[in-house]
């Protein structure tokens, strides 16, 4: 199977329903869902991190791939890992918001993927 279909299926079917479950539940979590936004938001930080640098040495047009996961949502999951029920609601209005981000630009990709393997 394409690499960039499985890619889009994992994020649509575990990642953006996981961050609009964090966002809808807000404060009303698990506790060890905080201690799993903070392991994630490092894994995050780490992997997209050092990806990012890589990318960037070699001028690949993918670096910004890196650098949204990077700079802006292993940030944001460390924050509210690490603020826990004292998260302030712009955090989780952020988290929607990537839920959305992530399903629809997947889906996108997921479609253009499909359509130009049977092409």
């Amino acid at each position: 199977m394409n690499p960039h279909v499985v890619l889009s299926l994992f994020h649509i079917l575990l990642i953006a329903p996981f961050f609009l479950y964090v966002a809808f539940q807000r404060s009303a979590l698990p506790q060890v869902i905080y201690y799993v936004l903070l392991g994630l938001g490092l894994l995050l930080l780490l992997y997209h991190g050092f990806k990012a640098v890589a990318r960037l040495r070699t001028n690949s047009p993918y670096a910004w791939v890196n650098m949204i996961h990077a700079l802006l949502v292993a940030p944001l999951l460390l924050y509210i890992g690490a603020k826990q029920r004292d998260t302030p609601r712009a955090a989780y209005e952020m988290t929607a918001m990537l839920g959305f981000a992530v399903f629809g630009y997947h889906m996108y990709s997921l479609v253009v993927s499909i359509n130009s393997d049977s092409a």
